[in-house]
């Protein structure tokens, strides 16, 4: 099928076999460069890129991280844009140092080597590389220790090749991307990879039920697919992911307890509509995934299948000194769990789930930001499938968060490619596991959930 599209942008099928190659190669010495292991975590702004343009971070985004109308073509156009003078190693790392409070203390500790409240933490330390290969192929390669699960490795990982070319007097600019994280690949901040929270506390309590969509697929996948951009207007994608092999994935340090592989190739599409206009920009669009799976990767049942749709806007006005950001993305879940039913994981043999997260973000002279965001998930109860005291996955809550940003336009002399974000963040939770009051049997109400967040996010 990618084939066939790379045909219809006239481009010749040695050319097709030759960049497939090349994007195979460098995920291979990526992977290489990375050595093992996994954290589920998200990217941002990198002084990586910075060097690499010669531009401060406020070129490509509004506030670590979430994208300009030029960081998106940045994204798009494979990473590649150059125009610094920078000659080291192409290399970033960022610190995460934090601390988690909830309301009441959560029984049995946060997580394993963790107190019940009150932590203290640097939840995660990620080295970066990638960038321009070449004047066509570029590179996003994260990879993470994370405290909690204390594991190092390949986190998120985005390999592209991008040309332009004309078509009949319109712009095209078209790409292949090589990646491990459906949605990571995206450009937009709805998505499930780049949403609000860009960074979250990785010991507040999460709701049971969360579409598959929702990063469940996240580093134990390899996805390849086209893209195009028309008239810097209209985005078209279709990709495929497999699963990685339970060796390949132990390998890389990824936890595969739960893990319900991909039976065959999983279809990912994406199409959107942005018009820029002045100080303006507006994202319309849908998104989707469908996938059929080996409950807990037992096969004796057959499978399972899933089929994510969601649509997705944005708003974006880039004034000086005032930006504002508005994001909403709604996905609904149709999830067949016949197999689940068979093998006693699921009590239904069809469920549904939606979601919907909405956001709204300040941002004043490029330093200091505020945000205010809506968060729901909610369907049909099955307690066998989500584990929840009421059988229900219904959760909902608001996020509200101030942030400042000391280093967006370039930071001080003696290194002028540090960044960081400060942020203090606060999750109040309406209901939580199907529940707002006794949600788990044992007297927890979900305001006992509701988390304060403080944060420095440290990028050198």
């Amino acid at each position: 099928m990618i084939r066939r599209l790379l045909l219809a942008l006239r481009i010749a099928p040695t050319r097709y076999h030759r960049l497939l190659t090349i994007v195979q190669l460098g995920a291979a010495v990526c992977a290489a460069l990375l050595g093992i292991g996994l954290s589920s975590r998200r990217a941002f702004s990198l002084p990586l890129y910075a060097r690499q343009t010669g531009q401060p971070c406020a070129t490509c985004h509004t506030a670590i991280w979430e994208l300009t109308p030029f960081g998106r073509r940045f994204k798009l156009g494979g990473y590649t844009l150059g125009g610094g003078d920078w000659s080291g190693p192409p290399f970033a790392v960022t610190l995460q140092p934090s601390y988690t409070h909830t309301q009441v203390g959560q029984p049995g500790g946060a997580a394993p080597h963790f107190g019940a409240n009150n932590n203290i933490d640097v939840q995660a330390v990620s080295l970066f590389t990638g960038g321009r290969i070449t004047d066509n192929l570029g590179a996003f390669v994260q990879g993470t220790f994370d405290s909690v699960t204390r594991r190092f490795g390949w986190d998120q990982t985005d390999i592209r090749y991008a040309d332009k070319v004309n078509v009949d007097g319109h712009n095209l600019l078209w790409g292949v991307t090589l990646n491990n994280n459906p949605t990571v690949q995206d450009v937009w901040n709805t998505l499930p990879a780049w949403r609000f929270p860009y960074i979250f506390s990785e010991l507040m309590p999460r709701p049971a039920a969360t579409p598959f969509i929702n990063g469940v697929y996240a580093q134990n996948t390899v996805g390849f697919g086209a893209y195009s951009l028309l008239d810097d207007l209209l985005y078209l994608e279709l990709s495929g992911y497999r699963p990685l092999s339970t060796n390949t994935q132990l390998a890389l340090g990824v936890d595969t307890t739960g893990f319900n592989p991909i039976n065959g190739i999983a279809p990912y599409w994406r199409v959107a509509v942005e018009p820029n206009f002045g100080d303006h920009s507006w994202e319309v669009g849908t998104f989707g995934l469908a996938s059929k799976v080996f409950p807990m990767g037992m096969s004796g049942a057959g499978t399972d299948s899933f089929t994510d749709i969601g649509i997705d806007t944005q708003y974006q006005y880039l004034g000086d000194p005032h930006t504002v950001t508005a994001r909403l993305a709604w996905i609904h879940e149709n999830h067949n769990t016949s197999a689940s039913q068979t093998l006693g994981l699921a009590d239904n043999s069809n469920n549904q789930l939606r979601s919907l997260n909405a956001s709204i973000s300040y941002i004043y002279d490029k330093t200091w930001s505020l945000t205010a965001g809506r968060f729901s998930v909610g369907g049909t109860a099955d307690a066998a499938l989500y584990g929840t005291f009421t059988g229900s996955p219904n959760s909902a809550g608001w996020i509200t968060e101030i942030a400042y940003l000391p280093f967006m336009r370039g930071g001080p002399s003696f290194w002028p490619w540090l960044n960081a974000r400060i942020g203090l963040q606060y999750t109040l939770f309406n209901k939580f596991d199907g529940a707002t009051t006794n949600f788990n049997g044992a007297g927890r109400n979900a305001h006992n959930n509701n988390t304060i967040f403080a944060y420095v996010w440290i990028m050198f």
